[in-house]
């Protein structure tokens, strides 16, 4: 395992990867991921990525950002996120990221919280498209190389300055990788949850490290919820049905299959209605049906969900389908400026793992994907710019008993961000 980089970043999702390729390729990176790389939530994500169709669509798709974060969202961050789309999804298309035609045009389909299409998609796998990309770029890279299976468990700091990561391998050795600037790319904190669309090996470690080291966090109390996601019995992570099906006409019933709630609605409105009838009802779910939605239009749209259903015995061309609620994304996290920069110097946070505020207190559809390539490309710039001080010789010293019991780290940090979340949200209800 290299000893010493230039730039560590951890996690392999998009903003990650997206990062690390917006650095020169003079400049040795390490990247490290907890699972595979490919085993990112960034991979999972189906509906789309958002995209600034024209001038006539910047006040609307900034209102309609704004309302679904209850006005809480950071109005510079929005505005920036939006206005860097087009350049996003230009530079997308350059590694190769397919999105969906209609002659020769952009097709874009619409989902909760949207008062017009703007989302681009790819099938119903357009993380997959975007993220593995991404990923086949980083690995040609001669200056980068990643490690699997590797887990952040601490930083190294001298002062108020980050000098790199503790990292642990499968088999619970620890090992430190000084860096000139470390960037957390993590992902979320799913697997803190019973019901959860995240991996389950994303328990929000950063958010952790920042806790232990008093690095700055914001807004830990939003935690999105899911409308629809798969309802089964089966353990692990729930299959999510994307927010897209009910942009393309998808309908949600209660027990005597009759409509209750505006499906276009935001999110958190959605689930509350779905929360409330599945109560009403005494079930643990409530139902999906696309009847209105042509047969070709689902196979071609949506493929994968259409797969996953089968296998849990549901023909959604014919049938309904159960779905409940489940935790989706964290909108806060390590606070972090326009430039993905946290309260620690050397330190960066971007995608899921960092809080610039651009999504208030719930995200609206499909702007996950923008915000952590958009914010990921801004820190990189300014890792660049940075100026490339050599690390003092303090960093150097790495103390490897201090990480002997990795069990007891996995569960104090549970517990360290649950905690924090409990607190900010007695904190923001005072």
């Amino acid at each position: 395992m290299e000893r010493e980089t230039e730039v560590v970043i951890v996690g392999t999702g998009a903003a990650g990867l997206f990062c690390a390729l917006q650095i020169p390729e003079n400049r040795k990176i390490t990247i490290i991921t907890k699972d595979a790389a490919e085993n990112s939530d960034s991979f999972l994500a189906q509906g789309g990525i958002c995209m600034l169709r024209s001038e006539e669509d910047f006040k609307s798709y900034y209102e309609d950002t704004m309302k679904a974060g209850h006005y809480k969202n950071n109005p510079e961050a929005v505005e920036l996120m939006i206005r860097n789309s087009r350049e996003i999804v230009d530079i997308l298309m350059e590694y190769g990221v397919e999105f969906e035609h209609q002659k020769g045009e952009f097709a874009f389909t619409r989902e909760g919280g949207h008062s017009k299409p703007r989302i681009l998609f790819h099938e119903d796998v357009v993380g997959k498209e975007i993220t593995g990309k991404l990923l086949e770029w980083v690995e040609k890279r001669s200056n980068i190389t990643i490690y699997e299976y590797t887990e952040m468990i601490d930083i190294l700091c001298e002062g108020e300055r980050c000098c790199g990561i503790v990292v642990a391998d499968a088999q619970g050795q620890a090992a430190a990788i000084r860096a000139k600037h470390t960037v957390f790319a993590c992902g979320g904190i799913g697997g803190l949850y019973q019901y959860s669309t995240n991996f389950p090996h994303l328990t929000g470690d950063a958010i952790a490290v920042a806790l232990r080291h008093k690095i700055q966090l914001k807004d830990m109390n939003y935690v999105q919820i899911h409308p629809t996601t798969l309802y089964s019995k089966k353990a692990g992570r729930k299959f999510l049905i994307s927010e897209s099906v009910r942009g393309e006409g998808a309908v949600l019933y209660n027990e005597k299959m009759e409509r209750f709630v505006d499906e276009l609605q935001p999110r958190d409105v959605v689930t509350s209605a779905i929360e409330k009838q599945m109560e009403k009802d005494g079930k643990p779910f409530v139902w999906l049906s696309m009847e209105h939605i042509p047969k070709e239009d689902i196979l071609g749209h949506f493929p994968n969900i259409c797969q996953r259903c089968l296998e849990e015995g549901y023909d959604v061309t014919r049938e309904c389908i159960p779905v409940v609620p489940g935790q989706h994304y964290l909108m806060g996290g390590i606070q972090s400026d326009l430039n993905g920069k946290t309260s620690m110097r050397g330190l960066y946070a971007v995608g899921e793992t960092s809080c610039n505020g651009v999504h208030g207190a719930n995200r609206l559809a499909s702007n996950s994907l923008l915000e952590s390539l958009v914010f990921a490309r801004r820190a990189a710039q300014n890792i660049q710019d940075d100026p490339w001080q050599e690390l003092p010789e303090e960093a150097m010293v790495f103390h490897p008993e201090n990480y002997t019991d990795i069990e007891k780290i996995h569960q104090e940090n549970r517990e360290l961000v649950l905690q924090e979340i409990e607190r900010m949200k007695k904190e923001y209800e005072q």
